[in-house]
């Protein structure tokens, strides 16, 4: 070990000897109109030093301690072909003139990163960062597969979830606390200002940020970082949207060093590509920044977009037959409008502000500090509303509704020929041909049926709920960079968040109502307390009547605050590249109760105990260059990360438990790639493996046949947390261009993973339908595939690129191995077990793993098409891009989940017997053929 450290030490003080005072200087231009460019990033490969181009094009790199010798000049800006120029430093000042950078017109296709999303995407808040950061990824083959053609399927790279990517705003890090994604749409719309960013994919090291297990892309939104001049933009499309327009201008440098960027943007439609899903997005952004001197800038940026889009459901076979792909049970005409009953509604500013000291040449210095604060809503139709009945001193509540979703189950034909035997066709008919000749939600009558309660002096049966998150959040950070020579640099910094959230429903809409009874209509009474107690949602305030705006049903608050420092340590010479980053981490959650819930009364109001979680994370990489062309690298991987604020509470929403035996995540990974890059030919390809340990989820549902609950009923609404699982990814990614001509390329990619449950984890139930909880021990998960789109994808394509400023390209698109989601309840010791806690008479072993074997949602292929056409008008370009996704109209699901309604042997035989399940598996269904087309102006 001391001798190769001495060797070590040898050649690296030998650097330092031959190292001299390097100048190298040049002026970007642009290929065919000989216009200068700035904002063009410049720096030799395997070197720390970039400098960016001036606004007259010229640039200069300086090095104090440089070798002489054959280096590669990287030149980059978004919008162009990267260009990789090979030098030789044989003197100390080397000019190199006029350097030419030509278009690329995949600029066009970052357009997509707001339209070209999948709908279950939408539906879960699951926009996934590495998707959206990767837009601008566009030299790698693989990258762009992912980001443009594998995107529209829930593909994932290497199975990741979106909350192991981080995104930052001019170094702030923005992703959620509560679920630890980034909330994309807090600055959809902005594609324009967003075309300056540092992404890095994977593991690998980050000069602002330990970095996270997907990637990292912090999006440079510095007001002197943009080019003076304008674009408008207007774009069509039939997919989330159906039209776009977006405004942008950025002065430039102005007089006593001011800069400025405006930039404004609109997306609307009145219903999407899914049925009912209406859309209206505002954005809008500005950044001012002031060069105080040579050594210190300000900058203050302020991101502003308020969006409401209608969602789409899952559905049944039974429903795709009767209805199409495109059926969602959501929404319904009111009024010759639509009307979607499940909105989300997204509105949560962000203030911004930036130091930026530059010490010396050698070291920086960076402090943010940011406000976010603002609501995000989602709202549903509850049609609990009751009347409090009052009789020789005993109280009952009277009422409730009907589920109003067209698709529930009682409204199918499937629920009349449930029974075998005694079929009602009739009714099964009647609803097959009602459902299919309209099968939309009936405002008309929830109307009808709230005024006629309160024209009898009763209170509302139905309402609008909207559940609520009121948020505010504080960022501060600081980093700095110290280039300690040409081959060390040392990066580092303290990030500190809190949050403070308030949660709680309201009364969006009555209906023509004008009170609703605040209890809850499916409480039962208990040994202990009677059915007026355990009904409240506030025992302080019992049958409290409510109209619109106001609280009801839960109101809790969730407070955070974290403290995270990193360091990092780069080492770079012309043939290794090794990094070693570590960070730690303190994390504390606790809840505060607004309400006395009847149900739980000990336990939901005031503050709950405080959660505190210490973690800690090291990566580390080296990649060897055997030559300019070839390189290899490797990353290893550990960290441990707290559990998400949503899965540290059991049921937030009425009381203070915690999670039992929750602890932090743990997290190990190493990868290993091979890179060849030459003018002509690239590729790519890595090997991937992680490892993912106590993996904790909860989640809500209802339940039939539940086993153990110590009273006569066997169905609750349930919280089920699954904790201490185990995931493993594994796999290979793939990625090449071939450049035959000028104008002809050909690329492939493909990826090849298995994303697995690695062990078998244990699952509680608690429920407000019974006391403590119900523990079924191990969940037989092991060995299923974890439901995060296709597991396998491949790619063919070409592009041609003609020199008069048109191209096109076609892609073809394979995709297998996407799996449905399972339910763990079914892979219980409860399937096999009897209601009253004995072994099932009637369980058949085969028959259980037919039952329970996952589905596999099949393999598919897509073929999709993108072609553009620019122009100079005198001092305006005009470029127009058109894409066409699907074009074959290939029927596919992009995802899915079972029902765990029959939550034992015996109900779900009953079930899968049936011709038409009643509570069959739910799927979400990709696009048919969908189109999107942009025009832009740039001045």
């Amino acid at each position: 070990m001391r001798s190769a450290v001495f060797v070590w030490m040898i050649v690296f003080f030998a650097g330092f000897i031959q190292a001299q005072e390097i100048k190298i200087s040049g002026k970007i231009i642009h290929v065919h109109s000989q216009d200068v460019i700035g904002g063009v990033a410049i720096r030799l490969e395997n070197q720390f030093l970039e400098v960016r181009s001036t606004a007259s094009g010229e640039f200069n790199l300086n090095y104090n301690d440089l070798e002489m010798g054959n280096y590669i000049l990287n030149i980059s800006k978004f919008g162009f072909k990267t260009l990789r120029l090979p030098i030789l430093i044989n003197r100390t000042s080397l000019d190199l003139g006029a350097i030419t950078l030509t278009p690329d017109f995949t600029e066009q296709q970052a357009q997509l990163g707001s339209v070209n999303l999948s709908e279950n995407e939408l539906d879960d808040d699951q926009i996934d960062a590495v998707f959206s950061s990767i837009l601008n990824a566009g030299k790698d083959a693989f990258l762009n597969a992912a980001a443009y053609d594998f995107s529209q399927t829930y593909f994932k790279p290497r199975g990741y979830d979106s909350q192991y990517g981080l995104v930052m705003i001019n170094g702030v890090p923005l992703n959620k606390i509560s679920n630890g994604r980034p909330q994309w749409s807090n600055w959809g719309g902005l594609n324009d200002v967003q075309r300056n960013q540092d992404f890095n994919f994977a593991v690998s090291p980050v000069d602002n940020n330990f970095g996270s297990l997907a990637g990292s892309t912090n999006f440079v939104m510095r007001a002197s970082k943009f080019s003076k001049g304008g674009r408008l933009t207007l774009s069509a499309a039939n997919r989330s949207y159906r039209s776009r327009i977006m405004a942008t201008y950025s002065s430039g440098e102005l007089k006593n060093d001011w800069f400025y960027t405006i930039s404004l943007s609109g997306r609307f439609a009145e219903e999407g590509y899914m049925g009912g899903t209406s859309y209206n997005a505002k954005s809008a952004f500005l950044s001012v920044e002031k060069k105080i001197n040579e050594e210190h800038s300000l900058n203050f940026a302020t991101i502003y977009t308020p969006n409401i889009r209608g969602k789409s459901a899952a559905i049944t076979d039974e429903v795709f037959d009767l209805k199409g792909r495109k059926y969602n049970s959501y929404w319904g005409f009111q009024e010759d409008e639509i009307r979607n009953s499940r909105q989300r509604r997204v509105e949560e500013p962000i203030l911004m502000l930036n130091h930026f000291w530059e010490i010396s040449e050698n070291t920086q210095v960076v402090t943010n500090l940011a406000y976010q604060f603002g609501n995000i809503g989602n709202t549903r139709i509850d049609y609990g509303g009751t009347d409090l009945i009052r009789f020789n001193d005993q109280v009952s509540y009277d009422g409730g509704g009907q589920n109003p979703d067209p698709a529930y189950y009682q409204n199918l034909p499937s629920y009349f020929l449930r029974f075998e035997g005694s079929e009602n066709y009739e009714a099964a008919y009647r609803s097959a041909a009602a459902f299919r000749e309209n099968g939309q939600l009936n405002w008309d009558a929830i109307y009808e049926a709230n005024i006629a309660e309160t024209n009898a002096g009763n209170n509302a049966v139905y309402a609008l709920t909207e559940d609520r998150n009121d948020d505010r959040s504080i960022f501060l950070n600081s980093t700095f960079d110290h280039k300690i020579n040409s081959d060390f640099k040392l990066n580092g910094g303290i990030n500190f968040q809190h949050l403070q959230s308030h949660n709680y429903a309201k009364i969006d809409d009555l209906f023509g109502g004008n009170r609703f009874l605040d209890i809850d209509f499916f409480a039962a009474p208990t040994n202990d307390f009677t059915l007026e107690e355990v009904a409240q949602s506030d025992l302080q305030n019992p049958n409290r009547l409510v109209g619109e705006g106001e609280t009801y049903k839960y109101n809790y608050d969730l407070n955070s605050t974290k403290l995270e420092a990193f360091s990092q340590l780069q080492f770079i010479t012309k043939n290794i590249e090794t990094y070693l980053s570590a960070k730690v981490s303190s994390t504390n959650y606790d809840r505060v109760g607004n309400y006395q819930n009847g149900l739980f009364p000990d336990n939901s109001l005031g503050k709950s105990s405080v959660l505190h979680f210490i973690d800690f994370g090291l990566k580390s990489g080296l990649t060897y260059h055997f030559t300019g062309r070839h390189s290899v690298s490797s990353n290893l991987f550990f960290a441990t990360n707290p559990p998400t604020l949503q899965n540290s509470f059991a049921n937030p929403r009425q009381n203070n438990t915690v999670v039992q035996d929750l602890d932090s995540e743990q997290i190990y990974s190493a990868d290993a790639t091979y890179r060849y890059r030459s003018p002509n030919f690239n590729l790519k390809i890595s090997g991937y493996f992680t490892q993912f340990r106590n993996v904790t989820d909860v989640s809500f549902y209802y339940v039939d046949g539940l086993s153990g609950l110590g009273r006569n009923t066997t169905t609750a609404f349930v919280q089920e947390i699954l904790y201490d699982a185990e995931k493993q990814h594994l796999g290979i990614e793939f990625g090449a261009e071939v450049q035959v001509t000028s104008t002809i390329k050909f690329k492939s990619a493909f990826a090849i993973g298995q994303f697995i449950f690695s062990n078998n984890p244990n699952l509680y139930l608690t429920s407000n339908s019974f006391a403590g909880n119900v523990n079924y021990g191990e969940t037989r998960l092991q060995n299923y595939r974890l439901a995060n789109g296709p597991q396998h994808a491949a790619q063919l394509g070409f592009e041609y690129r003609d020199p008069d400023y048109w191209w096109f390209g076609v892609t073809a698109n394979y995709f297998a191995n996407a799996f449905i989601n399972v339910s763990p309840l079914l892979r219980t010791s409860n399937f096999a077990t009897d209601t009253d806690g004995l072994p099932l008479e009637n369980y058949d072993a085969q028959l259980a793993r037919a039952y329970l074997k996952q589905e596999n949602l099949g393999d598919y292929f897509l073929l999709n098409a993108i072609g553009g056409k620019s122009w100079k008008l005198g001092d305006y370009y005009v470029g127009l891009f058109i894409s066409l996704n699907n074009i074959l109209d290939q029927l596919y699901k992009t995802g899915g989940y079972e029902q765990s309604r029959n939550a034992n042997f015996t109900s779900l035989q009953e079930d899968r017997e049936r011709e038409i399940p009643v509570f069959g598996n739910r799927y979400w269904y990709g696009y048919g053929t969908t189109y999107f087309a942009n025009l832009y102006v740039r001045f």
